[in-house]
């Protein structure tokens, strides 16, 4: 049984997927053999056409993804996010600007330095844009890594000039009960506050 082994650890080694959640799927593409034909074959489908867009770095089965191609979008804004499923959150709530997909985090312990990351491309891409962009939004994940990620950028991108680099609000998720919020968290909220005096 060493190809259901390999199966099962292959299953297992995905984002997400458990040792038993990895047996179950094992077994239930064994017994149903339209289904494990049907997800080889749309792997191997998304695996020849997906790549991704020279523009943002996002993925796309374009030249040029549906976003960097989309005219009605905002150019003055750019968001720089770490992951694709990011930018597809943050298009989900409503942001109409362009993106800029770093493509990881930076994360020393796990030997993800800058050369690993798309910030080559993000500093061309900013550099191009001069007098057309007017705010970068630093859209990284509010972790040790997605933090030390958004200071570095910011760092990089101070002297490119007169440009606007923000970050992402961070605190109580909406319908959050305080009582039960950590005290980073309330701190961050703390710090970010908004003026309702207007």
């Amino acid at each position: 049984m060493r190809a259901l082994h390999r199966l099962h650890q292959s299953l297992k080694s995905l984002p997400g997927i458990g040792p038993k959640q990895a047996e179950r799927l094992a077994l239930f593409l064994l017994r149903s053999e339209s289904r494990a034909e049907e997800l080889l074959e749309s792997l191997a489908a998304a695996r020849r056409e997906i790549r991704l867009c020279p523009e943002c770095w996002n993925l796309t089965d374009r030249p040029l993804c549906r976003l960097c191609s989309d005219e009605s979008r905002d150019r003055k804004l750019l968001c720089v996010v770490s992951e694709p499923q990011d930018a597809a959150a943050i298009e989900r709530a409503g942001y109409q600007g362009l993106f800029h997909v770093l493509h990881g985090s930076l994360s020393p312990l796990d030997g993800i330095g800058p050369e690993r990351l798309r910030l080559k491309e993000l500093l061309r891409r900013v550099e191009s844009a001069r007098g057309t962009l007017s705010e970068v939004i630093l859209a990284t994940n509010p972790d040790t890594e997605g933090e030390t990620t958004a200071l570095y950028v910011s760092g990089l991108l101070r002297p490119l000039g007169p440009l606007r680099i923000t970050r992402i609000a961070r605190g109580v998720p909406l319908g959050g009960d305080l009582n039960y919020m950590d005290e980073e968290t309330l701190s961050w909220a703390l710090s970010g506050r908004r003026d309702y005096s207007r």
